[in-house]
């Protein structure tokens, strides 16, 4: 059984990146910008928009925090987004989700300029993913297919259950599994909470991307010998021994699951610190306008 570092690979891709920015900066080209909007003092989403930051100046780039409180209105926000979409100098800006309810998400999204668009939510990045048309890719399935790449796992006409069907991951991740290319070329299957024989399906398959929120969801009995194991869950788990009061517990039941895996990631350490690098990827390519002129 091999673990899965993600925390490694994603520092050797930030010092890839800075490397590269300087280059551009010594050239006489522009330093990327990424800029972050966030709603509210949700805890999770406050962690994830503080290492974003962190990452952004590893990486060399300019960042920007805007922050709303939770009572922001629709069309305050919608007004901030265009802001946005009209400074020549942000490359790429993200709305860090979930939203307040009284805000549209799906509007917000809608709102956001495609060319800036490098959370690869807007349905025009998703439209051209499902057809294999460069775009913004989604973080964290786009992380996924770099572990796979620099840890050489072999997917091609392997069969890959996807257990969720977010729009955030479990969507784009089938289809990128599908695509004719290194990662791809797999046989896909997607399973989510309506679906009948799970554990039939998972047991033949031969890599598993576990991405339902459901802590522990994937136990031994469910995994054939030598499978790869992707664990995306990153549920909060009340644990009165932490500082924090919580511990991060992911989709798969890890210790009796890891002896019966060729590879498996962490949690946390594994997918988690490939999704902020694959932000700053898409920042990267944004600032470079190397999908969109």
């Amino acid at each position: 059984m091999q673990l899965i570092d993600g925390k490694a690979v994603s520092a050797q891709i930030k010092q890839e990146i800075a490397e590269e920015v300087k280059q551009i900066v010594a050239k006489g080209g522009k330093r990327p910008c990424l800029a972050a909007i966030l709603v509210g003092h949700d805890g999770g989403s406050e962690t994830y928009v503080a290492n974003k930051v962190k990452a952004c100046e590893v990486c060399g780039f300019k960042s920007t925090l805007i922050r709303f409180e939770a009572e922001v209105t629709e069309e305050e926000l919608l007004k901030k987004v265009q802001e946005l979409n009209e400074d020549d100098d942000v490359d790429g800006f993200i709305v860090q989700l979930p939203l307040p309810k009284h805000i549209s998400e799906q509007k917000v999204i809608e709102a956001i300029d495609y060319r800036k668009d490098v959370d690869g939510f807007h349905p025009i990045n998703v439209g051209r993913l499902s057809i294999g048309l460069p775009c913004f890719i989604s973080a964290t399935p786009n992380g996924i297919l770099e572990l796979f790449r620099r840890y050489n796992i072999n997917t091609k006409g392997k069969k890959c259950v996807v257990l969720g069907r977010s729009n955030i991951v479990g969507k784009p991740m089938a289809n990128l599994m599908m695509r004719k290319a290194v990662p791809g070329d797999a046989t896909v299957t997607v399973l989510h909470s309506h679906s009948q024989h799970i554990k039939e399906e998972c047991r033949q398959a031969d890599i598993i991307i576990a991405a339902m929120g459901q802590p522990d969801f994937v136990t031994a009995d469910m995994v054939k010998e030598g499978a790869v194991i992707i664990d995306v869950g990153t549920t909060r788990v009340s644990d009165p021994e932490k500082k924090s009061g919580f511990h991060l517990n992911g989709d798969v039941k890890f210790d009796e699951v890891a002896p019966k895996c060729s590879f498996i990631t962490p949690v946390p350490g594994g997918v988690g610190p490939m999704t902020i690098v694959s932000l700053m990827r898409n920042t990267l390519m944004a600032g470079k306008k190397e999908i969109y002129k």
